[in-house]
């Protein structure tokens, strides 16, 4: 029998509503390109004030404040897991300057926005402001990626968003201490006392828990299974006994394990950066849906005029203010420091942070901690909505923007990569060819192909490839083992939709199948490198068709039949061909394409030369490298020798027929 909405939900159907509300406004964030957020704040508000279906005291009522309390430990967790020192050291000038200089400016602006704007007291000032450093990275990635910045703005936010997301939780965990100890009456010496007793307590705790997770994972005491959950239990097990043993200790004690585990140089990282993702997403919005639906409309009315000072406050003066202070004598031109101290959006970190502090606050006697949770609430809906809107408009207007270009990144070097990415940027595609062999960027260089030296998974990517401006990822080197690797450990970031993987040498054969989960989605045709190195060597070239309202599909089809088309291009949003049904014939789209030497040389009469010996020479080379490491990569005897590829190179240099393409072919 339903439950009338009059009656209330029983604590096992408000558990499924918000899990549902929470994960279906996230995924429906990611269809629809839009912030997640702000999905996850109409699905609270829905539920609670607006229909009443789901009101958290009176549905589940005790257990809400002990359920977000450990959400939020885990997200502290989460925040100081992300913290790692090398990082920081290795990060660029204006970063560090904007976490150095930036976060304790910040936290004092915010401080005397809340308290001079919004009108709080000193204590909940400056708990609000520790927690109003977060810019919120969970938000700040969609907004980059849809306005698409050019890389040094867009690394800053992103970096400065990275770092600033456990630095804020720390301030205010740390400034929530000091108030609850000085609100206890004592005087300043034994206030000091037990304050410096309560963060020892919680550094020993959380330090010796992050000790023992890293020596246990390192010595291979835990089965790779059991790392997740017991990571997760053991985090929920540090915030309950230090909670207990030292009344509000919990929150930093989590905070430092996170931050010892960070910076340990654990080789199973990848798997607790898998944890603190998904525990992110389910943690994060149930929190969101939580506090959403127990907000009250006539709580939001009476912050009054003050609330919007509070917001002019903070984006126009305590943010650009604290931001320009940071970056003085940092070499960022001053359009770019500009784009970075008008762009602060908040996210549902602070929101859940927020919520669980102040009602500590007002727990402990301040009363106008009261209004944090409506202006958190305020402060990250205003900021979303603002930064959404206006982010793309401003850096176009400052001109920092890459335009509405796709990106591709192909891994592997190789005339087939250097063909394919000219014939790309025929289609208004950015293209990035990389490599961890120098020598196999070569031709890609002598086109004037955009490349990088090194290991795509590597440290150095992280500070050197502009990843934001590249929408999907193509595994296309000699390494099939490698291609494999990097397909699987870069699809949950970029989506499995968006990467895209040759075939591996011998996959057809049952005993070298992989399963599903691992590697990219396969092209048509389900060919290897050195395949398309042989076509290459045959005389096929790459082309890049135009369709028009005159020139359609059926022409294109009609005009080379025998043609392996590869990539589909349609204004901003690229994909390839995998079936024929992915073939798509509005006007404006570009088709790239391989041909076959015959058709070629039909179509040469009406634009280009069919290519040149010296290309599909070097193509030859290529693949014969290829097959005699059977895809293994550039092992000693698996590739030719240096001087034979610099012979053919060089004869090819001057021959464009191979990789040439036109933007309007017929």
């Amino acid at each position: 029998m339903a439950t009338e909405i009059t009656g209330g939900l029983s604590p096992m159907q408000a558990f499924a509503i918000v899990g549902a509300a929470g994960v279906g406004a996230q995924w429906l964030a990611w269809r629809f390109r839009m912030p997640a957020i702000v999905l996850m704040l109409a699905a609270g508000l829905l539920l609670g004030p607006v229909t009443g279906i789901f009101v958290p005291e009176r549905d589940i009522g005790d257990l809400v404040q002990p359920m977000i309390a450990l959400a939020v430990a885990v997200i502290l967790f989460e925040g100081g897991l992300t913290l790692s020192f090398k990082q920081l050291a290795d990060a660029r000038p204006a970063v560090r300057r904007l976490v150095y200089v930036g976060a304790p400016l910040g936290w004092l602006m915010s401080a005397l926005a809340l308290k001079y704007g919004a009108g709080l007291s000193w204590a909940s000032a400056l708990v609000f402001g520790g927690i109003m450093i977060v810019t919120g990275p969970t938000v700040i990635a969609p907004l980059l990626r849809q306005a698409k910045l050019i890389s040094r703005p867009a690394q800053v936010l992103q970096w400065e968003a990275i770092v600033n997301d456990p630095l804020g939780a720390l301030a205010a965990v740390l400034a929530l201490e000091v108030v609850l100890v000085l609100n206890t009456g004592l005087g300043w010496g034994d206030a000091v006392l037990q304050l410096a007793l309560g963060i020892g307590f919680a550094t020993v705790v959380g330090g010796a828990a992050g000790w023992f997770v890293a020596r246990a994972f390192r010595l291979g005491w835990v089965p790779e299974y059991m790392k997740v959950p017991l990571l997760f239990v053991l985090v929920i097990v540090v915030f309950a006994v230090s909670d207990a043993l030292l009344h509000e200790s919990g929150l930093l004690a989590v905070t430092v394990m996170g931050l010892v585990i960070a910076n340990s140089n654990l080789p199973s990282y990848h798997e607790l950066h898998r944890f603190k993702e998904h525990a992110t997403i389910l943690l994060v919005s149930g929190v969101f849906i939580l506090l959403a639906a127990g907000i009250q409309f006539e709580d939001m009315a009476l912050l009054g005029w003050r609330a919007a000072l509070f917001l002019v406050l903070v984006v126009l003066v305590a943010r650009p203010l604290t931001v320009l202070v940071s970056l003085i004598g940092t070499n960022l031109p001053r359009n770019e420091r500009l784009l970075v101290a008008l762009t602060g959006p908040r996210g549902v970190v602070l929101v859940s942070v927020a919520g669980i502090f102040g009602e500590r606050l007002v727990a402990a006697g301040f009363e106008d901690a009261a209004q944090i949770a409506p202006l958190a609430f305020l402060l990250v809906l205003a900021t979303v909505i603002l930064h959404g809107f206006a982010l793309k408009p401003l850096a176009a207007r400052l001109g920092l923007t890459s335009g509405d270009k796709p990106g591709l990144m192909v891994v592997g070097g190789s005339l087939f990569a250097t063909g394919l990415a000219k014939a790309l940027e025929k289609a208004g595609v950015n293209v990035l060819v990389t490599d961890t062999n120098r020598d196999h960027l070569r031709t890609a260089r002598a086109a004037g192909v955009h490349t990088f030296y090194g290991d795509i998974l590597g440290e150095a990517a992280e500070h050197n490839v502009e990843f934001i401006a590249y929408s999907a990822i193509l595994a296309a080197s000699d390494n099939d083992a490698y291609n494999t690797l990097v397909a699987t450990d870069l699809a949950p970031e970029y989506g499995r939709e968006a990467i895209w993987q040759l075939a591996r040498h011998k996959e057809d054969r049952a005993r070298h199948a992989l399963p599903n989960q691992l590697g990219g989605q396969t092209i048509m045709g389900n060919r290897t490198l050195a395949q398309y190195l042989d076509l290459l060597a045959e005389g096929w070239i790459f082309r890049t068709t135009r369709l028009t309202e005159e020139y359609t599909l059926d022409h294109w089809r009609e005009a080379r039949p025998e043609a392996v088309p590869l990539v589909v291009v349609q204004g901003s949003e690229m994909w390839f061909v995998h079936e024929d049904a992915d073939l798509v014939g509005k006007p404006d789209t570009h088709i790239v394409s391989m041909l076959p030497r015959e058709t070629a040389e039909r179509l040469a009469a009406e634009a280009e030369s069919a290519p040149g010996d010296g290309g599909r020479a070097v193509a030859r080379a290529e693949a014969e490298a290829v097959r005699r490491g059977e895809g293994n990569g550039s092992v000693p005897g698996g590739q030719p020798r240096r001087t034979e590829i610099e012979e053919v190179a060089e004869t090819a240099k001057d021959d464009p027929g191979l990789i040439e393409s036109s933007g309007d072919d017929r």
